[in-house]
């Protein structure tokens, strides 16, 4: 289990540098702790997110577990954590159980091969064959010789549920590793040339390299625009018959203000509260041009 407390990490100090937050937009005279359980591929984020939220609220502990997100969402059923992190929307069964979804954020799945890998862009049904094992060397699409070596996730995660739910490969896929977080699943294919995978667009760094789906590369942009296919939510997962603790619930409203968007953006992910007039400068760039 992961503690956020008072040090920060380089990545929260870059966003602390270009970001204030008002005192009043957290600080509350708040103490207690604040467990999450869940999503490994929702690190940058909620790590960003609770760093930032104890850093004004210093008599509270934020504690991150990251088991994936089937875990995450028993864990919260269960009462074993205040809030779930799930990277997918909440099946029908679960939501009949009484748990609550609520999206944080927008994550594309990215398509990630080894950065000397040749191959720069692949349509979604050619995905799907080669994680069938119908598609099985690389020469078959543009790739140097070599056969294609297929890495994924465990059964549960919500990175796995997402991909094999948008590419309809649910229970086909022909996987040579099947591993247990994001990181796992990037460093494996920055080692290998041969290898494929799928990670979390906020988690993916230059040791692979995303590929672009039907032509459409993986940005924040073209997650937010809905033109890259391979996306998901970042969801908040709480139970409808229970109220959380006044930090828990502190720490739920912030997570989800537009004073969060910033740090959620520069953890990778794409808000969906974003501020209003980010909006709006957006929009009157767009008539400039």
């Amino acid at each position: 289990m992961k503690k956020f407390g008072k040090s920060l990490a380089t990545a929260l100090a870059a966003v602390m540098a270009v970001s204030c937050l008002s005192a009043g937009a957290l600080a509350a005279d708040l103490e207690g702790t604040v467990a999450t359980d869940g999503s490994t591929s929702m690190e940058s984020v909620i790590g960003a997110l609770g760093e930032a939220f104890t850093q004004a609220n210093e008599d509270v502990t934020f504690t991150y577990n990251p088991t994936g997100s089937g875990s995450g969402i028993e864990a919260v059923g269960e009462g074993r954590c205040d809030i779930g992190l799930a990277s997918r929307a909440l099946k029908d069964e679960e939501l009949e159980s009484g748990l609550v979804e609520t999206t944080l954020a927008l994550d594309g799945i990215a398509i990630i091969v080894h950065p000397d890998n040749p191959v720069a862009d692949l349509d979604l049904e050619t995905i799907a064959k080669i994680y069938t094992g119908e598609i099985d060397d690389w020469a078959d699409v543009g790739g140097d010789a070599g056969e294609i070596v297929l890495i994924g996730r465990e059964a549960g995660s919500g990175t796995r549920d997402g991909f094999e739910s948008i590419t309809g490969t649910e229970d086909a896929c022909q996987y040579r590793q099947e591993l247990t977080s994001t990181g796992d699943v990037i460093a494996t294919v920055s080692q290998n040339p041969n290898a494929i995978g799928y990670a979390s667009l906020a988690a993916v760094g230059d040791t692979v390299k995303a590929l672009a789906v039907d032509g459409v590369e993986p940005t924040e942009e073209t997650v937010k625009d809905g033109s890259y296919a391979v996306q998901r939510p970042f969801v908040l997962v709480t139970r409808e018959d229970e109220e959380l603790s006044d930090a828990a619930q502190a720490f739920f409203d912030f997570a989800l203000s537009e004073d969060a968007a910033e740090y959620i953006t520069l953890a990778g992910a794409v808000p969906v509260n974003a501020p209003a007039e980010a909006d709006a400068d957006a929009a009157d760039a767009d008539a400039a041009e």
